[in-house]
């Protein structure tokens, strides 16, 4: 694949800043994943600055452990606009490393109850070294769609 991002783009009946703010709390986000990774969050303050952490407990059968942890980095909040984060992980010691993807979630009101929403998953960044032994994206097309699709219902409820 050429391309180094993929986007899927929602309708939703509902303002952008009822999206957003189930966006910016953690303790939504495995109930979003359109893959089944995402468990459970472990930091449940919900987002609110460029730099802030928060991890989330995950699950892949093809990882060396099934069981891991992520930690994600808000790179980009601009309420209720834009959310985004980078995913790493831990590397002990309270060291961080990143691995050069993101995820990003783009808010356009559509008027005063209807937001249109793409969800962006960016691996531009990923060095050669990475790219050796993961495949980019690590999951089938039909997941961006099936997280809108999940993070539609949250907002509708």
């Amino acid at each position: 694949m050429d391309q180094e991002n993929v986007s899927a783009t929602l309708t939703f009946a509902v303002p952008a800043a009822r999206v957003f703010a189930v966006l910016a709390d953690p303790t939504t986000h495995a109930s979003i994943d359109g893959t089944g990774w995402v468990q459970e969050c472990v930091d449940r303050t919900p987002l609110t600055e460029v730099e802030q952490t928060f991890r989330m407990d995950m699950y892949h059968s093809g990882h060396p452990d099934g069981d891991y942890q992520v930690v994600n980095k808000v790179h980009v909040i601009d309420p209720p606009r834009a959310i985004g984060w980078l995913t790493g992980y831990d590397k002990g010691g309270g060291e961080l490393a990143f691995g050069g993807w993101f995820w990003r979630y783009d808010l356009a009101p559509l008027g005063p109850s209807e937001t249109a929403v793409t969800l962006t998953y960016d691996w531009s960044a990923v060095p050669q070294s990475v790219r050796e032994y993961l495949n980019f994206p690590p999951f089938g097309p039909e997941h961006l769609g099936n997280s809108l699709r999940h993070l539609a219902e949250i907002v509708r409820r």
